[in-house]
């Protein structure tokens, strides 16, 4: 915490506020930068091994995976306050938008493979992998990205506020991390 309020004090006042204020957002975003990097981990470890001739079911594999990790990070970390559900519901509610997001994130590099038939040996293979990766990792991303911010919110977390504990003094934890917020501002 000590590290984010260092952070926090040699931002310009603006950016300050403006941060504090989306809080929800960047950490929804660095959770996101998160999975994608494990989603880049997992699909070309399975591309270029075992599902070499498979590249959207690598890129869905992948995608899968770090959704796991995805439900944790979010849950506990960017939406810690958010809730209403039941959590077995809200994980069924994750998990199934999730899968939308898998779908919307595997259609461009369907349609870049399939479609536009950017694959060996039509093109060249850095042709192919570029393709790959702007359609399936960079669109993909982008589109379930979006998708999910806004489902989660709407769907899986829909009440601010409805997960808090307290602290010893009785005070709501999330009140807590408010006040160090504006201290750190």
């Amino acid at each position: 915490m000590a590290f984010v309020q260092s952070l926090f004090k040699h931002l310009p006042e603006p950016v300050r506020k403006l941060m504090l204020k989306h809080r929800e957002l960047l950490r929804f975003a660095v959770v996101g930068g998160i999975c994608f990097l494990a989603t880049n981990v997992f699909n070309y470890t399975l591309k270029l091994t075992i599902l070499n001739e498979h590249p959207v079911t690598a890129l869905a594999v992948a995608v899968i995976l770090a959704t796991i990790l995805s439900y944790v990070l979010n849950r506990e970390w960017s939406f810690h306050t958010r809730g209403g559900r039941e959590r077995h519901h809200e994980a069924a509610l994750f998990f199934l938008i999730s899968g939308i997001g898998v779908a919307l994130n595997s259609a461009p590099l369907f349609v870049s493979r399939y479609v536009f038939d950017l694959m060996v040996p039509n093109v060249s293979l850095v042709t192919q992998e570029v393709a790959d990766f702007a359609s399936g990792m960079i669109l993909g991303t982008l589109l379930a990205m979006v998708f999910r911010w806004w489902a989660f919110k709407k769907w899986v977390f829909p009440e601010a506020n409805a997960r808090t504990r307290t602290t010893r003094t009785g005070r709501r934890l999330h009140a807590v991390r408010d006040d160090e917020d504006r201290r750190a501002a």
